[in-house]
């Protein structure tokens, strides 16, 4: 694992690692957060991507090395037309 000098810039956003089907609810997007990175600096990260974003919590898991791993949903927004003839 590389080390940065800016740790704000070292989480791996990555919404592809897993395809939903195209009638699913929901988007995902999966962050990796690197041991380097403080709690509160993944708490400031995990929360703007809530507010600019809209994505919630789904779940966590940390692992042995201190890496985390976040799973991130929103509600896919279906909009029809209403001016379609």
């Amino acid at each position: 694992m590389r080390k940065h000098s800016n740790p704000t810039a070292a989480h791996v956003v990555d919404p592809r690692r897993r395809r939903e089907p195209a009638t699913s609810r929901f988007e995902w997007r999966v962050v990796d957060i690197p041991s380097a990175i403080t709690r509160s600096e993944a708490r400031s990260i995990l929360t703007e991507q809530a507010e600019y974003g809209r994505w919630e919590l789904a779940r966590s898991q940390k692992f042995i090395g201190g890496a985390r791993r976040v799973w991130l949903r929103r509600k896919v927004m279906r909009v029809q037309r209403s001016d379609a003839l």
